[in-house]
């Protein structure tokens, strides 16, 4: 259910309020968001999850983002929230897809070399190929 990147971040597809829970007790600290609110009927809402991660004493953080694509504060947010995690974060989205791009995209400009970043991605079944470009 959740896929690891490194030490530091894995990612999921959609998760529910439940999951939360178990999230923090395999050890994450932090919940990122990155599916906007009603992508989808019978998706839980933002303000559920955020309620799920209070209620387990986790770190929570929206930064919804659509098949549109990237925008620079999207970027500098999620750089910004896995930098403020105080440990081991869970990131989800539609299917993990664009929360394992957008944490690219932070990391790459945090220093990470880009054949790293795509060789963890890919470790998780995820390919870095459409953004490999702005990876630097």
């Amino acid at each position: 259910m959740f896929h690891r990147l490194d030490d530091t971040i894995s990612v999921a597809g959609q998760i529910e309020p439940a999951d939360v829970a178990e999230a923090a007790r395999q050890g994450f600290t932090f919940i990122i968001n990155n599916r906007p609110d009603g992508e989808a009927p019978g998706q839980p809402s933002g303000a559920e999850m955020k309620a799920a991660a209070d209620a387990a004493g986790l770190g929570y953080a929206a930064i919804p983002i659509t098949h549109a694509g990237f925008s620079e504060d999207q970027v500098v947010a999620m750089g910004q929230a896995l930098a403020a995690a105080p440990g081991p974060v869970l990131a989800f989205c539609r299917s993990g897809t664009r929360s394992t791009l957008v944490w690219a995209l932070a990391r790459a400009r945090a220093g990470d070399p880009p054949a790293e970043l795509s060789a963890k991605a890919a470790a998780a079944g995820y390919d870095l190929s459409p953004i490999r470009p702005l990876l630097g």
